[in-house]
Parts: C-alpha cells; structure tokens; sequence
C-alpha cells in the first residue's frame, strides 16, 4: 500500500501544517505552481516527490520538474499534468492523449477548484484536482488530499481543509 499526500498551486507558500498532514504518507504528488525550488527542496527533504511545473513557475522550477508525469503505481496508470482542464471541459492539447491513452486517475491543478470525479465517458478514469494549499487565487478554502493506492484500489480520500485563504495560521 501507497499512503500519497497530493497538493498543488502553493505560489510559493507552503503551509507548515502540511508537514503534519502528510507524516504518515509515503509519496508526496504536487500537481504544479509550486512558486519557488525553496517549496521543491523542503517537500523533498520531508518525502518522496513526483513534481509536474506549472503555468507560475519559473526556469529554475522547470529545470527540476516536467510539463507532464506519467508513471505506474499500485496498479494504476498516473498522468499528472497542470493545466488539464475538468470533465467535460479538459484542455484541448490533453483531451487526444486522453482518448488514446486514458489514464486510471488524471491529476491537475490550475483552477483552484477541488474537484473528484469519475468521468464515464473515459473509462470511468477518476480525475483529481486537490484544490489550491497557497495563499494566491481566488479559492476560499485552501485545501489537500490525502488517499490510499493499494493493488488497483483507491481508498481512504481524506480532503484536508488548511483555512480560509485570507487567514493564514
């Protein structure tokens, strides 16, 4: 079994609870706009990393992450990108590869918006967005996710609410 901790649009700020939140995880997954390498090497440190860039970060970012990640885990097949869009709506330079290649679960962030959802129309392909954890954008509440991969199961999808994004603690 496979304990993850998915976070995504930090902006270069990441919440000292997090560390707290994801003690117990064995891989942390950020779906993009970390913000700043000092946010990669702190998550680094603390966990196991899979890191895909986003429409915010800069060169030094980019040099240590990818636009897209696609990789095998507990029986599933991962794509995680930043701007993928949402079902119905993905991104049009995502939605070919999603047709011929669909993944088991699909993570992005950019919106903002936490969002979990089977997407019948692509092979009941689970599409994760875990919200925003910074403290730039328009969300609310400043959120993460935390879930279990064990043999092709998902299970345990805890959402973690970190706060109005206005109040920082």
């Amino acid at each position: 079994m496979t304990r993850i901790g998915l976070i995504s649009d930090t902006h270069s700020y990441l919440d000292p609870r997090i560390f707290d939140h994801f003690s117990q995880c064995d891989e942390i997954w950020h779906a993009g706009d970390i913000g700043t390498v000092d946010i990669l090497d702190k998550l680094e440190e603390f966990k196991p990393l899979k890191v895909v860039y986003g429409n915010i970060d800069n060169r030094e970012v980019r040099q240590r992450s990818v636009e897209n990640l696609h990789f095998e885990t507990e029986g599933f097949r991962v794509w995680m990108t930043h701007i993928g869009g949402a079902p119905p709506k993905y991104n049009p330079q995502v939605m070919p590869r999603l047709r011929a290649e669909t993944p088991d679960i699909f993570i992005c962030g950019h919106s903002h918006i936490l969002r979990v959802i089977r997407d019948k129309s692509l092979k009941d392909m689970l599409y994760i967005n875990p919200g925003a954890a910074g403290k730039e954008g328009f969300h609310k509440m400043r959120t993460l996710l935390r879930f279990n991969l064990h043999e092709g199961v998902i299970s345990q999808m805890e959402v973690i609410e970190l706060g109005k994004r206005g109040l920082m603690q």
